[in-house]
């Protein structure tokens, strides 16, 4: 099996780290902060470069791309912490291009691709935690047209956002539905997370919705399992500049007149940094190549790779840190947002216990045993 990249694949990504080294620098990064998490110049930019296009089918004016590439084009955002949610696209581009019905494919889509549309997953409520089958929001038929009422929490960018992908229980069964944010009776409450980006509470009360899909479950697994490779291939790019960075701190930092990286114990951390993060990169492509794969097999698929990552996460920022010393903690200091984007990105989607727990639950009775 051949695991080399092709030359467009390896174009894409030399393209979106050109992009990322040359106008997503730190210093641009923590203005981004400071004005609130999101920036919709930022948000143009990565539309022009074809971004946003990325997994639209060509049909719908997209590029018609698939998972890999998502992939390499995350790890290099990752790279750089980019705050815009381009996970999000390529969320809202999957699902509804095999679940919603042609004309609602039609006049979405190609407003995706062209970054005049964002539109988010809004899935998650309070007494749910990390499970898809936990749904309190309702959905009621008026005439032709539907309506939701929901309060759907950690809305990425919700309060930016041009519309969101709500489920919500329709005649008992979840189904998913699209909201416009300026639809009667939305409301959205924004807040800063933890990364430095952007989040919002959902109110919908008695909202107009576009009806995407009667099996609203699947289609939230697909949503979700999407997203979860994109946090998969973000979170390797984060780690592999916590670990450059880290390397160049070891190389330049002096104690008793040598450079620490000379020091035995620090290098075997750092190895093992590497390590962790080669066994991470693996699992992320293991996920991203079983994404087109039936339900099943893929949800099983990225459950193993999220337990995998989860653990790479928290062992390459907590090393990171640890051996930068006190300045990692700095705000000034870039490993300590390393650090923070790590966390978050561990948790979102489902925790590696949540995970665990899930590979666990999808294991057959004969796992691990020799015949």
């Amino acid at each position: 099996m051949d695991f080399n990249f092709s030359e467009d694949q390896q174009q894409l990504r030399d393209a979106v780290r050109r992009w990322v080294d040359k106008a997503y620098t730190f210093e641009h990064r923590r203005a981004a902060v400071q004005a609130g998490g999101f920036s919709r110049d930022t948000w143009v930019e990565l539309a022009e470069l074809g971004l946003t296009a990325l997994t639209v089918p060509e049909q719908h004016g997209g590029l018609g791309l698939g998972a890999v590439d998502a992939m390499v084009v995350m790890e290099e955002l990752g790279r750089g912490m980019v705050l815009e949610p381009l996970a999000q696209a390529l969320i809202a581009s999957a699902v509804l291009s095999q679940y919603a019905p042609e004309a609602v494919q039609a006049d979405w889509l190609p407003r995706i691709a062209a970054g005049e549309a964002l539109v988010v997953l809004a899935q998650q409520e309070r007494k749910a935690r990390y499970r898809l089958d936990v749904c309190e929001a309702k959905a009621t038929k008026s005439g032709a047209a539907y309506v939701v009422t929901a309060h759907k929490s950690i809305v990425p960018v919700g309060d930016k956002a041009d519309a969101f992908l709500v489920p919500a229980l329709l005649d008992g069964k979840q189904a998913l539905f699209l909201v416009q944010a300026s639809a009667e009776g939305v409301r959205t409450q924004g807040y800063g997370t933890q990364d430095g980006g952007r989040a919002a509470e959902l109110y919908c009360s008695n909202s107009p919705a576009t009806l995407v899909s009667t099996d609203g479950l699947a289609a939230l697994e697909l949503a979700v399992d999407v997203g979860s490779t994109c946090v998969c291939a973000e979170a390797v790019g984060v780690m592999e500049q916590a670990l450059l960075t880290t390397a160049d701190y070891l190389n330049q930092r002096k104690q008793f007149g040598v450079a620490i990286a000379s020091f035995q114990a620090l290098r075997h951390r750092a190895a093992d940094m590497k390590m962790q993060l080669e066994l991470a990169r693996s699992m992320s492509y293991y996920a991203s190549l079983q994404l087109g794969q039936p339900a099943p097999a893929r949800r099983q698929a990225v459950a193993r790779a999220r337990v995998q990552l989860g653990q790479s996460m928290r062992y390459v920022g907590q090393q990171a840190v640890q051996l930068h010393g006190g300045i990692g903690v700095t705000d000034e200091y870039i490993i300590s947002h390393h650090f923070k984007k790590l966390t978050q990105l561990e948790m979102t989607y489902g925790d590696s216990l949540h995970h665990l727990g899930e590979v666990s639950a999808r294991m057959q009775d004969t796992a691990g045993v020799m015949a």
